[in-house]
C-alpha cells in the first residue's frame, strides 16, 4: 500500500468549495473510486493555519496510481484547471510506503489485549 501526499493552501474564498470536492462524496473521490487500486482519502486541515490541507490518497501500488492518471488522463486535466484557481500552492509532497503504525491505548483507559503491563519495557 502507499499513500500519495499533497498540501493545498486554499483562497479563503474557496475553502467550502475545496473540502466539498475533496471530501468523501465530492468529485475527487467519485473520480478516484472508479480505480480498483484505490483505497480512499484522508483529507487534512491545519488546526494553526486553517488555509493549509494535506490530502492523503491511498492506493494499492504506484502503478496502479499511475494506470488511473493515464485512463482518465482528460478528467484529471479538467478538475485540475478548475481547482488551480482556488489554491495559491499545490505541492505534491511524495509517495509514501507505510513503515509502521502506531496503537494507542482507548479512551476507556483499558490497555489493549496483550500489552504489557505499565513498568515492563520492550527487548531482553
Amino acid at each position: 500500500m502507499i499513500q500519495i501526499v499533497w498540501q493545498y493552501d486554499v483562497k479563503e474564498a474557496f475553502r467550502a468549495k475545496f473540502e466539498l470536492a475533496y471530501g468523501p462524496g465530492g468529485a475527487w473521490s467519485r473520480i478516484l473510486g472508479s480505480s480498483p487500486g484505490y483505497r480512499g482519502t484522508v483529507l487534512l486541515r491545519d488546526a494553526h493555519h486553517p488555509h493549509r490541507y494535506l490530502s492523503i490518497e491511498n492506493w494499492d501500488a504506484e502503478e496502479e496510481h499511475q494506470a488511473f492518471l493515464e485512463d482518465h488522463r482528460d478528467e484529471c486535466s479538467s478538475m485540475d484547471a478548475t481547482f488551480k484557481e482556488w489554491t495559491e500552492v499545490a505541492v505534491r509532497i511524495g509517495v509514501f510506503k507505510l513503515l509502521a503504525e502506531a496503537t494507542v491505548r482507548s479512551r476507556t483507559g483499558k490497555g489493549r489485549a496483550g500489552a504489557r503491563p505499565r513498568g515492563q519495557t520492550w527487548g531482553p
